[in-house]
């Protein structure tokens, strides 16, 4: 059983992340990258060779007053900006766009990925969360992407060059300068433990915050009739206080390591200015050589705190890396693999039958050795109270879940035998909960069939009465339907839902309370019109109120998971059993 865990795994070695980050996505674009490293070397050498050409700017212009050189020094700085510039463009504009292609390959494939899981997966994980996942972690990769890379190639390449021509002016003093660097490594990896711990926790609770505004925004009205306005906004300031602290504490973190680098800095330099400064008093070195010298180490030390910066930046981006792998390695239950048995080809004359099924959410046991046949070409009706597994019966035959035991066939072909993309081509579904986007009416109905034409379309809307009210619409079928369908009512939308089973035009129809939210005059007439399409197809239909499924040429009465009773209505009525106890209290 999948316990769809998205839980990161914290022993993951870095470098096993990036590694799998360059096979996936990097390699990919491994040409720019050659010549952004080209365009790198350029602009972090370019600080190399301005310190260097300090020491001839010094000793021959300003103290020996060369005429002759002047000109040659500042076009060679001239030439050294240029490089620098063109360097520095060419290479953020490519790290960029190569950092966005990956970010949106990773988003990309995330969706993929999740869109897949199995339906069990999405009652575990809200919305909010898996958005957090797809953009939030995704984004944070992108600022680590398109900035701490950005730097790390040219600032180790300027901390190499400015480190040679120091050491080019005296090996000594750049010792001195340089003597505590390594009383750092301590202090510096405790400052990334404490990074990578603590924002592993803020993204945690990022998650949660996302979710916990999803569930806000689409509950508001039922959030104002409860006069929960105080009590929602109460856990939500305490959870952004926890988010606070946990990344005040990760941002104090990446604060402390350059802190560190100026301390030490500070140091060095005081050393070097007592040793220097009596070495030039005494004329063993020129002004130019303490100046050049003097140039690049205060140059080293801005490359070298923006480097200690980035260990903290990854510490930061491998916790969204973990999380964004987290999802990406976890594996659907129900998988499209390729059919081992054919859609029948007589899937009209195939009765449905669900054969001694056992399903349980959980610990929660739901159908018990269920068996039950709907005829090819007829009605067939399910009913029972709340809780007895009839819509359970719709997602095991749509493959959304699968039983623990037992078969759900087509004819005599198992559904777990046929390829996904076939089987759920099968049906057409108008379920209570009318599942709409924030497109046009009209392309919530192509939903149904996306290559219909403006006939079909306005055939299915008639059908199912949506022309009654988008006909005193200024758009018509162009009205934007709004998230969830929030600009139509209840009535209006389940309409919507069933012309776009109309038009789907499946084999297999499943009514879910296909009417529930219609008025009593509407749903007359769109109960007419499915009865009409029921007499040609094979249908199944879940429904609370009995006076719809009259009609069905068997009903199935369905108690704490089993079949207690079936018939026809009439039957069913005589046996004055659960059915007759059902028909007295919904009629």
């Amino acid at each position: 059983m999948n316990d769809y865990s998205l839980e990161t795994h914290h022993d993951t070695p870095r470098r096993e992340l990036l590694k799998r980050l360059w096979q996936d996505y990097l390699r990919h674009h491994v040409g720019l990258i050659s010549i952004a490293a080209v365009l790198v070397v350029i602009e972090g050498s370019a600080l190399g060779l301005l310190s260097y050409l300090v020491k001839p700017m010094f000793d021959l212009v300003f103290v020996e007053g060369s005429q002759s050189d002047v000109v040659w020094i500042a076009m060679a700085i001239f030439i050294v900006f240029t490089a620098r510039a063109v360097g520095g463009f060419g290479q953020r504009v490519i790290t960029v766009t190569v950092g966005l292609r990956v970010v949106t390959g990773l988003q990309k494939a995330m969706l993929s990925h999740l869109i897949r899981q199995d339906s069990a997966f999405y009652g575990k994980y809200s919305p909010g969360a898996l958005i957090d996942r797809v953009r939030g972690d995704t984004e944070a990769l992108k600022g680590f992407a398109s900035t701490a890379l950005l730097n790390l190639g040219r600032d180790s390449i300027s901390l190499i060059a400015l480190l040679t021509v120091a050491f080019m002016v005296d090996w000594k003093w750049a010792l001195f300068a340089l003597f505590g660097l390594p009383l750092l490594a301590f202090p510096i990896s405790l400052l990334r433990r404490l990074i990578l711990r603590t924002t592993r926790r803020s993204r945690q609770i990022s998650s949660i915050l996302s979710m916990r505004l999803d569930e806000i925004f689409h509950g508001v009205n039922a959030i104002k009739q409860n006069n929960l306005e105080a009590y929602e906004d109460q856990r939500f300031q305490k959870e952004v206080g926890q988010f606070f602290r946990f990344q005040r504490r990760s941002e104090i973190g990446k604060a402390g390591m350059p802190a560190m680098i100026d301390l030490v800095a500070g140091f060095g330099f005081v050393a070097v200015v007592i040793y220097g400064g009596q070495e030039i008093i005494a004329g063993e070195k020129s002004v130019g050589d303490f100046m050049s010298f003097f140039t690049a180490m205060a140059l080293i030390f801005d490359p070298l705190r923006r480097l200690s910066n980035i260990s903290g930046a990854f510490q930061a981006a491998s916790a969204s890396l973990e999380r964004i792998y987290a999802v990406l390695d976890l594996a659907p239950t129900i998988k499209n693999v390729t059919a081992i048995q054919p859609i029948p080809k007589d899937i009209q004359h195939c009765d449905v039958v669900f054969d001694n099924i056992n399903f349980s959410y959980g610990e929660l046991s739901v159908l018990r050795g269920l068996t039950l046949r709907a005829p090819a070409g007829k009605m067939t009706a399910i009913v029972g109270a709340s809780g007895a597994g009839k819509s359970t019966l719709f997602n095991l035959l749509t493959r959304l879940i699968e039983p623990d035991s037992g078969q759900v066939l087509l004819g005599d072909v198992s559904t777990d035998q046929l390829n996904l993309i076939e089987l759920r081509s099968l049906f057409a579904v108008v379920s209570q909960d009318s599942a709409l986007f924030d497109e046009t009416i009209k392309q919530n109905i192509l939903l149904g069939k996306l290559e219909a034409g403006e006939a079909e379309v306005n055939q299915a809307a008639t059908e199912a009465r949506v022309m009654d009210f988008t006909n005193t619409l200024p758009g018509g079928l162009e009205t934007l339907a709004g998230p969830r369908g929030s600009n139509l009512s209840g009535g209006q939308r389940q309409r919507v839902a069933i012309a776009r089973a109309l038009l789907r035009d499946a084999p297999i129809l499943l009514l879910d309370e296909a009417t529930s939210a219609l008025d009593t005059r509407t749903e007359k007439l769109i109960q007419e019109t499915l009865d009409a399409l029921a007499r040609r197809k094979t249908t199944l239909v879940i429904a609370h109120r009995l006076s719809t499924v009259m009609n069905a040429d068997v009903i199935y009465v369905l108690d704490q998971g089993v079949v207690v009773e079936s018939g026809t209505h009439r039957e069913l009525l005589e046996q004055r059993g659960h059915y007759y106890q059902l028909h007295s209290t919904f009629s």
